[in-house]
């Protein structure tokens, strides 16, 4: 029981990072954002390919960050320049990133087992007591997370932070105040793009390897993760709403092994996730005919 619990911590903190991107472009910005499933397997790429090279793990990370941000930047000047609908914005970069993910590892499945990671290296086990290892992918998934949370909440605290989610609310008071509304949104974009591609890379240094199927599907596991959060606790104040996306990606996968564990096959998890996220999308849409009913 305590390995299937710590299973899907693991799982819905490392996915718990890139729902917090598709947070910014879902709910903030109000952008139906698909390169999302082209940054986070790139986050994959790149980091797989630097470790193998020898570089710092953990460097990885904040290169992935970066790399991924670049991406979800090029989405935005798509939109916002070339006047491209935001929807085909995401569909043109996520077509391209599939791409240049084969072109950056050189092929569909790039293996790291033997190499050190954020899990696995040296310092970990000078200073991690052996009575903690069955824990320690948890814990460091945990302190990852919290620290990107707090990150995105001061962010979203600043006036940059505040401007975006003008944006998303209403443009036109952005525009009122003569700030370009484009320059905002693709800032957004590039951080919630930054935010897919870094879980990208720490689920190719947890799994051991990149592979390219890691990519299709991961929209759905964010926006699954967001609407489940959101909608579970938005009656809730003290809880943000940051906060709200970790707790739904944890309760997103917590449903996924459960289906699993009822005698699903894993090659089924696609199907687990559509079905999921279908039955999330009903019964949100039922709880707001309803309220609009009582109004």
């Amino acid at each position: 029981m305590l390995t299937i619990l710590l299973g899907v911590l693991v799982e819905g903190f490392a996915y718990a990072i890139m729902a917090l991107g598709v947070y910014i472009t879902y709910k903030i910005l109000d952008f139906p954002d698909l390169s999302v499933d082209g940054t986070f397997p790139l986050g994959g790429a790149v980091t797989a390919v630097l470790i193998i090279a020898g570089v710092n793990p953990l460097l990885t990370l904040f290169i992935s960050f970066i790399i991924g941000g670049i991406a979800g930047m090029i989405t935005g000047i798509i939109h916002v320049k070339f006047k491209v609908r935001d929807l085909l914005s995401g569909i043109i970069v996520m077509t391209a990133l599939y791409s240049i993910n084969l072109r950056i590892a050189g092929k569909a499945n790039l293996p790291i087992f033997s190499r050190e990671s954020i899990f696995e290296n040296a310092f970990l086990a000078r200073i991690i007591p052996e009575g903690l290892n069955p824990f320690l992918d948890t814990i460091i998934l945990l302190i990852i997370v919290v620290i990107m949370k707090l990150l995105l909440d001061l962010y979203l605290n600043t006036k940059s932070g505040y401007l975006l989610r003008s944006v998303g609310d209403n443009e036109t008071l952005v525009t009122s105040l003569a700030i370009d509304k484009g320059t905002v949104k693709i800032i957004g974009l590039a951080l919630a793009n930054a935010f897919a591609a870094l879980a990208g890379s720490i689920y190719a240094q947890k799994s051991g390897f990149f592979d390219i199927s890691m990519g299709p599907g991961a929209i759905v596991i964010g926006l699954a993760s967001v609407i489940i959060g959101t909608n579970l606790l938005k009656r809730n104040s003290a809880v943000k709403a940051t906060t709200a996306v970790i707790i739904g990606s944890v309760i997103y996968k917590a449903c996924v092994s459960f289906a699993i564990s009822l005698g699903m096959a894993p090659s089924d998890l696609k199907l687990i996730t559509s079905v999921l996220f279908l039955i999330i999308l009903i019964l949100g849409n039922d709880r707001k005919r309803k309220v609009k009913a009582n109004a």
